[in-house]
């Protein structure tokens, strides 16, 4: 039960995962800001008292403040980056002007910066050199979390006490927080599930069932371990909130928009069409950097491969599926279940 004591000051940037986050903290005693750089959004929210495009039917206290004046980062307890991952750099760089050192920065989004190649808290980090950074991620869809449908998610820290103080804080009825010291793993988890969605999307669109929808999604996660793993991640870690939890409500749900753009790229829609029509699809792009990556350490991934062979080079999803049933048999033991 939230307590008058807990009650935080709290900044989101970002109007979509960052509405339904300003609910939910509205709701269990916090006082909350949210930031938009478009002007139009932000007039919309409060003609409506919610945000009828993103997350429709979910009523707004006239107690959140809806501003775009980025400045609001100045007074916060925490500040929250809910934004999609092409945004970060800029707004990152727009709100260091503003921040207060010390300030709890968090981390919601889930994606890499194309370019760089960097996770999304390495490029805040860049720009917030005195916040500490915790990422939350996990299955938490803004649609249930703005409705406060019991949702689980994991928080984790290279400063133990940041994290500690963010599940202490924000924790609530309707949001268990879990702790990890495994950043790398949990940012890439929340990353790399969402072209195996894509892909699971793609072949409900063929007319496939739930076989070959199983197959994409745990093949996909010894994927996604075996690139993390690369990448000097914890392979436990995608067993918990921030892998499986997350790789099962993305691939399967219909508010996710990777699943939802996958389901038109299977019934025969171009790839870049049906992201256009959807909206922000962090697959889409990020399916391209994870392929780019794998590559440079050496590392299998021909699931994400064939998507974007699927999405960029005009395979078929019929003949990419038929290249991923026909590849060379192997054992299913992979070198990282191997506990040293």
């Amino acid at each position: 039960m939230t307590t008058k004591s807990k009650k935080s000051k709290i900044t989101i940037l970002g109007c979509g995962f960052g509405t339904a986050l300003a609910v939910l903290f509205d709701k269990t005693g916090h006082e909350v800001t949210v930031w938009t750089k478009f002007e139009e959004e932000k007039d919309a929210i409060l003609r409506d008292s919610e945000h009828k495009k993103l997350l429709p039917g979910v009523k707004i206290s006239r107690s959140v403040n809806i501003t775009t004046d980025i400045s609001a980062v100045g007074d916060c307890d925490f500040l929250i980056f809910a934004i999609p991952s092409a945004a970060v750099r800029e707004v990152a760089e727009k709100a260091s002007k503003n921040i207060k050192s010390g300030t709890t920065v968090i981390n919601v989004g889930k994606g890499f910066e194309g370019k760089t190649h960097k996770r999304q808290s390495e490029v805040i980090s860049e720009f917030l050199t005195d916040n500490p950074i915790v990422i939350i991620t996990g299955p938490c869809h803004a649609e249930e979390v703005g409705r406060m449908m019991p949702t689980t998610v994991v928080c984790a820290s290279n400063d133990k006490a940041s994290a500690e103080l963010v599940q202490d804080k924000l924790q609530c009825e309707s949001l268990r927080i879990y702790l990890s010291d495994d950043v790398k793993g949990c940012e890439l988890g929340g990353a790399l599930k969402n072209p195996i969605a894509l892909c699971c999307g793609i072949v409900e669109g063929m007319g496939y069932g739930d076989n070959t929808l199983a197959a994409l999604m745990t093949r996909g996660l010894a994927e996604i371990t075996r690139l993390g793993v690369a990448l000097g991640a914890d392979w436990k870690t995608f067993n918990g909130m921030s892998g499986v939890g997350d790789l099962i409500v993305t691939c399967t749900s219909v508010h996710s928009r990777n699943h939802r753009a996958g389901i038109l790229i299977g019934q025969g829609v171009p790839a870049k069409e049906a992201v256009e029509r959807i909206g922000t699809v962090e697959g889409y792009g990020c399916a391209i950097t994870a392929s780019e990556i794998a590559r440079e350490h050496n590392v299998s991934v021909p699931i994400i491969d064939k998507l974007c062979a699927v999405c960029f080079d005009g395979v078929s999803p019929d003949a990419a599926l038929k290249e991923l049933m026909g590849r060379p048999l192997k054992h299913e033991k992979e070198k990282f279940w191997i506990s040293n």
